[in-house]
């Protein structure tokens, strides 16, 4: 069933190749606000309190829909207020700036803010996807040293008491109540730790650079990676809404993707929040009527979802689509994996549009490649890079050189030029290695230092960790030293010397910068 759409809004990005050509990151760093009195830049400022300041005060920021459909509504300005209250419990654990927040709960507004307030805390935000088990958690805790955890009653009672005495970093655990019965000695009950909390949180000055998020890879082709983002992710994260998913100050947006993986954090919170608009936040377990049915109800007017429930959705049938009204969606998309040609074709006739594709990773934070609003889409292509991102098809010859390829029919390595905000480890170094540290060399000399996130096994393109420094160096020796098992480090000074007691090296290659010879 769709009834007359609303007159059609124009795409925020109508000319691909002019944007491309006039856009800048300092310009996209220019929408947001920053910390006031120039005290830096903060994702959570920009997402919530920005906004509680403005004209936008009063309006939806998170529609929460629970498992059994009840549906409420927390605006802007008493997000804002939540998540100082979290903030300031956090202080008074207390939780210093870069400690580990791991946060395991289910798509509830509690989760919200907890992500909200650990970033106001300067602390690092890490969600847990939330149908983990035991060792995915204990794995993730092992690299990622959290200080505290936070999760709900029973997730705690059947993923967490068994194994509690492995996560040694752990000093805090707040639940969220959830079932009958006390809760475990130790715990703190999150609900009564926030009536105490004061709802007025006086962000402190926090650079661009800062670490902000740790997210892991999947871990389905060996040990999770953790990547670590900074605050300056954030310009990204907004300006990829604006351009990628179409972000207008009305939409109501509905992200499907769990907060526990990167899409779920950078386009279900952050990007929805700072753009202003209504987020949906849906409890309940994939159903097509149910999905259907938010659409219908909710009025969504832009849908982020996966490949994989897409084609669920088409196995559910076309006649179970029309039969909800989706007249005032806009503008569809996936991610996650490739989405095929008729999937993209199906959308037409489910919902009259199709699904507009878009590619990228946990290691970019943000949108890289997508078929935007105005450029016609391609079925079964992922889209164009977007402006401010470079992408290119490389190959390596027999001595390592780095090639780019130009002619069609060529196979080779997809290659994205380091520089955009949300790239991981631009500040703190995040690698796959045994080490206590991490060094970095150029012509034998020791170039950066610091300590690194381990998870065993070789690195992963850790030359990205200080790519945009390292341009005129495009092969980089990463050397990680000692046994141990150690959290995240910034690299802060230039340091001289030689390699000395290495455990193991490896050579990564990094792509040199535009008019930079290929070395």
């Amino acid at each position: 069933m769709r009834n007359a759409a609303a007159e059609p809004l124009a795409p925020n990005m109508p000319d691909y190749e002019r944007a491309r050509r006039e856009f800048s990151w300092a310009v996209a760093r220019d929408l947001l606000s920053g910390l006031p009195f120039g005290r830096g830049l903060n994702i959570a400022h920009e997402a919530v309190d920005r906004h509680a300041l403005s004209d936008r005060v009063a309006h939806v920021a998170i529609r929460a829909i629970s498992g059994a459909g009840t549906r409420w509504d927390i605006t802007y300005e008493e997000l804002s207020g939540l998540s100082s209250r979290f903030a300031n419990l956090l202080e008074h654990l207390p939780i210093a700036a870069g400690d580990r927040v791991f946060v395991l709960l289910p798509r509830i507004p509690e989760l919200v803010v907890a992500a909200l307030g650990t970033l106001k805390a300067r602390a690092i935000f890490t969600p847990l996807f939330a149908a983990f088990g035991p060792e995915p958690i204990r794995a993730r805790a092992a690299i990622g040293q959290p200080r505290v955890l936070v999760t709900t009653q029973s997730l705690y009672r059947r993923r967490v008491a068994g194994i509690h005495d492995q996560l040694g970093s752990v000093e805090h655990v707040i639940l969220v109540p959830d079932e009958e019965g006390p809760l475990p000695r130790g715990t703190l009950d999150f609900h009564e730790a926030m009536a105490r909390a004061e709802d007025r949180y006086t962000i402190v000055a926090t650079a661009p650079e800062d670490p902000a998020l740790l997210h892991f890879t999947s871990g389905t082709t060996g040990t999770p990676k953790g990547a670590i983002h900074v605050h300056e992710a954030v310009v990204a994260h907004h300006v990829t809404g604006i351009l990628t998913l179409d972000l207008h100050p009305d939409d109501i947006f509905w992200c499907t993707a769990d907060p526990g993986w990167v899409t779920g954090t950078s386009y279900g919170l952050i990007a929805p929040l700072t753009n202003g608009v209504t987020s949906i936040l849906d409890a309940g377990e994939f159903a097509a009527e149910r999905w259907w049915r938010i659409l219908h109800d909710e009025g969504v007017t832009v849908w982020y979802t996966a490949p994989t429930a897409i084609r669920m959705l088409m196995r559910a049938g076309t006649e179970l689509a029309r039969s909800f009204d989706t007249s005032r969606l806009r503008f569809a998309a996936s991610v996650g994996e490739p989405l095929n040609p008729e999937a993209v074709e199906w959308g037409r006739e489910a919902i009259g549009h199709p699904f507009h594709d878009n590619w990228w990773q946990t290691e970019t934070g943000g949108i890289m490649i997508a078929s935007v609003a105005a450029v016609e889409i391609r079925p079964g292509s992922m889209g164009k890079p977007l402006p401010g991102v470079e992408a290119a098809i490389v190959k390596r010859d027999a001595e390592g050189r780095v090639e780019e390829l130009h002619e069609p029919d060529q196979q080779g390595e997809l290659a994205l030029r380091a520089g955009w905000p949300s790239m991981f480890g631009k500040v703190t170094g995040c690698c796959r290695g045994r080490g206590e540290s991490m060094h970095l060399f150029d012509a034998g000399r020791r170039f950066y230092g610091g300590t690194a996130i381990v998870a065993g096994g070789m690195p992963m393109a850790v030359g990205l960790a200080l790519a945009d420094r390292l341009q005129h160096a495009p092969h980089v020796t990463c050397c990680l030293f000692g046994d141990g098992a150690v959290a995240e480090g910034s690299f802060t000074s230039l340091l001289t010397g030689t390699c000395r007691g290495t455990s193991r090296a490896w050579s990564i290659c990094c792509v040199p910068a535009p008019g930079q010879p290929s070395r």
